[in-house]
This record gives C-alpha cells, sequence and structure tokens, in this order.
C-alpha cells in the first residue's frame, strides 16, 4: 500500500509515452530500447523477433563456452583417435556462432548492403558446418574399419576447402545479379535462392552416407559417434526440407509470400544451430574429453572373481611335472616332520633312533600360492635371505 501512490503517478507518464510512441511509429515495447531499423529486437507485438534474439543470443554463448572448454582442456586429450576430431569440432563451434550470428541481420530492416551480406554468408556458412560434418563421417569411418585416425590439420583443411567452394557459388551469384544484370540486391526469386543452396545439400547428404558407413563398423565407442552424426544429418534433412517448402510454397499458399520470407529463414537459421550445438558439437566435445578406460589389474583377493577362475582353470595343469613333484615332495615332508615332532624322532632298524628334523628349515620353500603368482616357476630366494629362524 506504501508504493499505490507512486504507481498512481507513473500510469500517466506510461501512457503519455505510449501515446507518442504510437504517433511516431515505434513498435510497442521498443519505448525505451532501440529504434528502427532494429525495431524487431524489441517489438512485443511482433513477438517472433525478440523469440529468435534470445534464442540466437543463448546458443552463441553456449557454442563459444565449449570452445573454450575445449582449447582449456587440450593438453588433457593424448590420444591421438581423440585430438584428430579437436579441429573440426572447433571448426563447427565456429560456423554455429556465424549461424546465430547471421540470425539477427534477419531482424534489422533489410537495406543492399545487408542483402548482399545475407546472400553471401547463408550458403557459406552452411558449407562451412556441412563440411566439418562431412570429415567427422570420414574420420569415423577410419577408425572403425581401419583403426586409423588422420591428422586433425589434415581433416580441417579439407572442410575449409569444402566450404570455399560454396563461397565461390555466392559470389558468381552475387556478381552475376546485382553487378552485371543491375539488379537490387533485395530482390531474388525465392527460388534462385534455394538453388543457389543445392551444394550445401550435396554436402548434407555426403555426410550422411559417410555416417552410414561408419556405423557398419566393429568399434563399438566410434560407433556411437556416428550414431550421433547420422542423428543430427536426419534432423538437419528433416529442417531443410520443411523451411525450403515452406519458404517455397507454404508462404505463397497462406497469402503471406513477402511478410513471413524473412522470418522463416531467421527460424531456419535458429533451429540448425541449435541441433548441430545439441546433437553434434556436445557429443562430440564429450567423447574428446572423455578419460580414456584404466586397464584393471586382477584381483587374487577377491573371493568372487578367484572362484571362478579357480573352476575354469586347473593349476596341476598348468604346473610342469618337475615343479609339480617338488611341490608333493614339500608336502611329503611337512607329514614327515610332524609325525617326528610327536612321536619324538624317528627310528630306523640299522642305526636307531635319528633325530628329528626341525619344523622350520634353513632351506627356501616357496609356497604354493607363491608358485602360482609366478606363472608355476621356482622362484628363488630372495637376496636378503638369510634362513628361517629356529622356535
Amino acid at each position: 500500500m506504501a508504493h499505490f501512490p507512486a504507481l498512481i503517478f507513473l500510469l500517466p507518464i506510461l501512457a503519455v509515452s505510449f501515446a507518442q510512441n504510437e504517433e511516431q511509429g515505434i513498435p510497442w515495447g521498443c519505448g525505451f530500447g532501440p529504434t528502427r531499423p532494429y525495431t524487431l529486437l524489441c517489438d512485443l507485438e511482433t513477438l517472433w523477433g525478440v523469440v529468435v534474439e534470445g534464442l540466437a543470443t543463448g546458443g552463441s554463448l553456449a557454442a563459444i563456452l565449449l570452445a573454450l572448454v575445449l582449447l582449456c582442456r587440450l593438453r588433457s586429450v593424448t590420444e591421438a583417435e581423440k585430438r584428430s576430431g579437436v579441429g573440426p569440432i572447433l571448426l563447427l563451434l565456429v560456423g554455429i556462432v556465424g549461424l546465430f550470428g547471421l540470425s539477427f541481420a534477419y531482424l534489422i530492416e533489410h537495406n543492399e548492403i545487408l542483402c548482399s551480406v545475407r546472400r553471401a554468408l547463408w550458403g557459406a556458412l552452411f558449407a562451412l558446418c556441412f563440411s566439418c560434418m562431412l570429415v567427422q563421417g570420414v574420420r569415423l569411418r577410419r577408425l572403425v574399419q581401419e583403426q586409423r585416425c588422420p591428422g586433425g590439420c589434415a581433416l580441417t583443411g579439407l572442410a575449409l576447402g569444402l566450404a570455399a567452394v560454396q563461397g565461390i557459388v555466392a559470389a558468381e551469384w552475387l556478381l552475376l545479379t546485382v553487378l552485371r544484370q543491375g539488379q537490387p540486391a533485395c530482390q531474388y526469386e525465392p527460388l534462385d535462392f534455394t538453388l543457389a543452396c543445392s551444394y550445401v545439400l550435396a554436402l548434407l547428404l555426403a555426410a550422411l552416407m559417410a555416417a552410414i558407413l561408419a556405423l557398419c563398423g566393429k568399434v563399438q565407442p566410434w560407433r556411437c559417434n556416428a550414431l550421433w552424426l547420422f542423428v543430427t544429418c536426419v534432423l538437419s534433412i528433416f529442417l531443410w526440407a520443411a523451411w525450403m517448402g515452406f519458404y517455397l510454397y507454404g508462404n505463397a499458399a497462406l497469402g503471406k509470400s513477402p511478410d513471413w520470407d524473412e522470418p522463416a529463414l531467421a527460424v531456419a537459421l535458429v533451429a540448425q544451430g541449435w541441433l548441430l550445438l545439441l546433437f553434434h558439437a556436445a557429443p562430440e566435445a564429450h567423447a574428446c574429453l572423455r578419460p580414456p578406460p584404466q586397464p584393471s589389474a586382477p584381483d587374487y583377493f577377491d573371493t568372487s572373481q578367484n572362484s571362478s577362475r579357480m573352476r575354469e582353470t586347473s593349476f596341476d595343469e598348468d604346473i610342469p611335472l618337475s615343479h609339480r613333484q617338488f611341490v608333493e615332495n614339500q608336502g611329503y615332508a611337512f607329514d614327515e616332520n610332524a609325525a617326528g615332532l610327536r612321536s619324538g624322532g624317528h627310528h630306523n632298524g640299522n642305526t636307531g633312533a635319528r633325530p628329528s628334523a626341525p619344523f622350520r628349515s634353513n632351506v627356501y620353500q616357496p609356497t604354493e600360492m607363491t608358485m602360482i603368482l609366478n606363472g608355476g616357476t621356482v622362484p628363488s630366494a630372495p637376496p636378503t635371505y638369510t634362513g628361517r629362524q629356529l622356535w
């Protein structure tokens, strides 16, 4: 109740500001925010711009954070198979950040320079991402079938070379339509825009084929990575089929052809960026940073393991004949010594009573467990062994 007078005082001021914004053509929500041509960043009447802005910002921060984690923990990746995949992952994260950044270009009122940037970067960024997926598929196929991994620098260079082809295609399209024919950069047919992305679709299909070939391998950990790549390619194909169908035919069928073209492209950029980040970049980064499995040493004192091992293995068969006779002689000597201790000595018919042998002798006698642990061989006495003391 204490703030009620302040609210009554602020309501007329807010009403006057909203009325002035409507007279000046400023959308609702942009009274204290950016002005034209950046009104879609704060316009609450067309909510899709605010949603795309929030998702693009969150995706960019997540991709940058993942790239920093990879760079900081790069020294801990010691296996060559894992280090070869770090370069394509970092390059993919750069492409993902580019996709999220390009979506902001569709939230700004277009002009000639902005339309040229859109047409040039759209296919190039997608080609960079899909070429990284393609080289990852080639890497996984080599790992699951030949147990060999290509170099990380070679894979990164191959991805950049494949992406540069789409850059040349986009540059030629701009030169032919804008400079030679004199058309405005913002005026182009949707069919021409999709045909300029044919090479990008070819890269995506090639990545899908590489993932399928990698799934036919026998090494289980790399098959798991290939499965993530396969899922990413399939979902990307569905996404491209959806936005291309809506961009080419859906807008015209609904009568929203000029108005919904830019929202469709912006949503496609953000959706593709999050898809690549969640289903490919994050699993690959986790696989690279995962520590290698430690070899487990056999525990001879674990009864659960030794019981099954004792049932499957016969120690008498592993010990040679000479060593087996040695163990039997030791057992016989132990029985003889025990009998001598009970009777006070051994009696011989010719020489009379023979002094009994002590229970512990000065001869190094390895136990049966020692022989088993040494693989059936009789170990020699340690250098510091001077004989066992009598009781």
